[in-house]
């Protein structure tokens, strides 16, 4: 899969395709219901798949720290959707100048300069352009009168919901793994580099791994039971994470530590996704440290008991 960063990159190699847009948060069900459209027609057309996508995402560049967690980060978000066999991502940095870009100056740059789109997959409420004066309509219209076809996402229900990532995302506020398994099809991991932290854990008899979240706000906050693999998806080991803010230490970007049960060996700069298997208790402020290592040691002997480990 090929990755195009900015409009200022695409070469006349890029033009032809079929093609859709969106934030794709998740790569949930209903992501791949839309993928899954696109690829059919690119195959009757000939043509490959491309995925448009914004970073930061457009709701993140106007509401910083007040909007709603990323289910994946940028890098978990491609590698999904190279797992499901598109051909090249346009991701396009949602800035100023885009920002204040006109509807008609985006169909032109991007649609038909750019890509020169045959066929255009979206969503009927989908807004974009300064003021979001562009949509569906005017996109419909457009594509009349330039040669390309432009259609509806199909919604994609469960229970006579739609799969969507604000509902993951309540999923996992509820700590309800399973229903955010059902809407994404796979079980929701995050994923990351392991880097070097403040090396706390080891002093307190207990090494972490710290994963660099890439996101203003988590979409899980607490202790957890979880398994652990590597880049290439081996199983690594089950483990004790904590996500939140670190308040006992002052803390306040949201990180990813992860203990592996019986593991010894150097995990920096791995590439680790973490499955998040049952909520053991809410992120506390403590005393001081020896009442964190405390609680740290009794998390341990609770997800033991989870996995049914031996001490």
């Amino acid at each position: 899969m090929e990755l195009i960063r900015g409009l200022h990159n695409l070469r006349e190699r890029h033009r032809g395709c079929v093609a859709t847009i969106g934030n794709f948060d998740g790569v949930h069900l209903g992501h791949l219901r839309v993928l899954a459209q696109v690829k059919e027609k690119a195959a009757q057309l000939g043509l490959p798949t491309t995925v448009i996508i914004f970073e930061p995402q457009p709701r993140e560049y106007f509401g910083g720290s007040q909007v709603p967690p990323r289910l994946t980060r940028f890098g978990e978000k491609v590698r999904l959707l190279q797992a499901q066999g598109i051909d090249r991502v346009v991701c396009l940095s949602f800035n100023a100048r885009l920002q204040k870009m006109t509807a008609e100056a985006f169909v032109e740059n991007l649609l038909l300069r750019g890509l020169d789109v045959k066929h255009f997959v979206v969503g009927d409420d989908f807004r974009f352009g300064c003021d979001r004066s562009g949509d569906y309509q005017m996109l419909k219209q457009v594509g009349e009168q330039q040669g390309f076809a432009v259609v509806n996402t199909k919604t994609f229900e469960i229970d006579d919901l739609r799969v969507s990532s604000t509902r993951v995302r309540a999923c996992l506020t509820e700590n309800n793994f399973g229903a955010a398994e059902r809407l994404l099809g796979r079980p929701y991991r995050i994923s990351g580099r392991v880097m070097h932290g403040q090396k706390l854990g080891r002093q307190l008899g207990v090494p972490t791994a710290n994963i660099r979240m890439h996101r203003f706000a988590a979409p899980l906050r607490g202790v957890y039971a979880v398994s652990v693999y590597t880049e290439k998806d081996v199983f690594l080991g089950n483990g004790v994470c904590n996500i939140g803010v670190r308040p006992t230490v002052n803390g306040s970007q949201p990180v990813l530590e992860v203990h592996l049960l019986d593991y010894q060996g150097d995990l920096y700069g791995r590439l680790l996704s973490v499955k998040f298997e049952k909520f053991l208790r809410n992120e506390q402020k403590f005393e001081g440290l020896e009442q964190l290592k405390e609680h740290i040691f009794n998390d341990i002997d609770a997800a033991r008991g989870y996995f049914a480990l031996p001490h």
